[in-house]
């Protein structure tokens, strides 16, 4: 029988294998009232979690296997599979508060499950933008050949996001346009790829606010917007930033230890979108640097890996999916604080979920792929014309 072997940088491993132990205790502990409104237990659902954890390490151990030269075409084939996910969404998919992200499946040992389309569609996306800036000549390419490339693309799949989830596209635009710049993307083709999508988006707000069927969470996205902004003493507080901020108020320094969260009760969404929250209350706010020092850490790893690997797509692929996920992460940490608007994103690994769990493995796992390909010195006999020029 095989040995199973363990590959790639040890230190992202261990921060992996660490989020993934703590997602368990949060989630056990922050799922007090979901298992109330299911009519179900935390045992139960804390038993759901684990098998997604299980199958998530197991799809980071296959990724971390596979050559990283290969998802040059696996980008490829996932956005190509992305694209009719999406727009399957806005037919099929339940809407929920006026949403419609999840598609639900039955699973045999887990039951019923979300699948959101747009956490495939943003790994897919850096995939397919460092095969972009690995392919090409940036000083070389007219704006009309950047649209054609990758330009169209972007807005293509941003737009197909929008409509039912404004703080996803917006992440997943931004960071790609981040990492354009940072990938040497000539400035001025850029430029006017923002402008263009900046315009595009503007238009389509003004056709919102007649046609409400065209973007029906646009009185939500309004009411977040002007709730954030305006924090006179007349104003209502927000409830779920209250909540947050009693929360992590009470945490204090040390905590008040696992499972001793009161405002898990209250805070909707505790289990995902401010599971921040919970974790500086029963942890306290040493707890809370922590995570954030191990993104961090994660962000850091992944610089020195694309800098010593040898061939320009590896680096560009760690590079894109460390800054997905990092800053992803920094923006459900900034909602809980109240830095940003609320944005509804899950907090990478920690926050209860099912397809977001099994992409962030999946990202480490392509991550650790080059990091295993530099420590093996197998980067001379990869032939990267072969997968990423084709």
């Amino acid at each position: 029988m095989k040995k199973l072997t363990i590959k790639g940088d040890k230190v992202i491993w261990l921060i992996t294998i660490i989020f993934s132990i703590a997602s368990l205790l949060i989630i056990y502990s922050s799922t007090v009232s979901l298992s109330y409104q299911k009519d179900t237990s935390s045992e139960m659902l804390l038993f759901k979690q684990i098998i997604i954890m299980l199958f998530g390490l197991g799809l980071l151990y296959i990724a971390h296997h596979i050559q990283f030269i290969y998802y040059s075409r696996i980008g490829q084939l996932l956005m190509i599979l992305s694209i009719p996910l999406l727009l399957a969404t806005l037919f099929i998919a339940p809407s929920i508060n006026d949403a419609t992200r999840n598609i639900y499946v039955n699973l045999p040992i887990t039951g019923s499950l979300s699948f959101q389309p747009s956490d495939i569609a943003k790994l897919a996306m850096m995939m397919f933008i460092a095969r972009f800036l690995a392919k090409n000549n940036q000083r070389e390419l007219t704006f009309k050949q950047f649209m054609l490339k990758i330009g169209l693309l972007l807005i293509i799949v941003t737009l197909l996001i929008l409509r039912s989830n404004l703080s996803t596209a917006a992440i997943l635009f931004m960071v790609s346009i981040l990492f354009l710049l940072l990938g040497n993307a000539y400035w001025k083709n850029i430029l006017k790829l923002f402008g263009i999508a900046l315009l595009g988006f503007s238009s389509l707000l003004i056709v919102g606010k007649f046609v409400p069927e065209v973007f029906p969470r646009l009185e939500t996205w309004t009411n977040r917007m002007e709730s954030f902004f305006d924090k006179t003493e007349e104003s209502e507080p927000n409830e779920q930033i209250l909540r947050s901020k009693i929360a992590i108020a009470q945490g204090g320094l040390l905590g008040k230890m696992p499972g001793k969260s009161t405002q898990r009760n209250f805070l909707p969404l505790a289990y995902n979108d401010y599971v921040f929250a919970i974790i500086v209350e029963e942890y306290g706010l040493i707890g809370g640097f922590m995570i954030i020092m191990l993104f961090m850490i994660l962000l850091f790893r992944s610089i020195k890996i694309a800098r010593k690997c040898k061939i320009p797509f590896g680096s560009y692929l760690v590079i894109g999916i460390s800054l997905l996920l990092v800053i992803q992460a920094l923006m459900n940490m900034a909602v809980a604080v109240d830095i940003v608007p609320i944005t509804g994103q899950p907090l990478p690994f920690l926050s209860m979920g099912g397809t977001s769990f099994w992409f962030s493995c999946f990202g480490i796992g392509i991550i650790l792929s080059v990091s295993h390909s530099i420590e093996n010195d197998e980067e001379n006999s990869i032939n990267e014309t072969d997968y990423v020029t084709a």
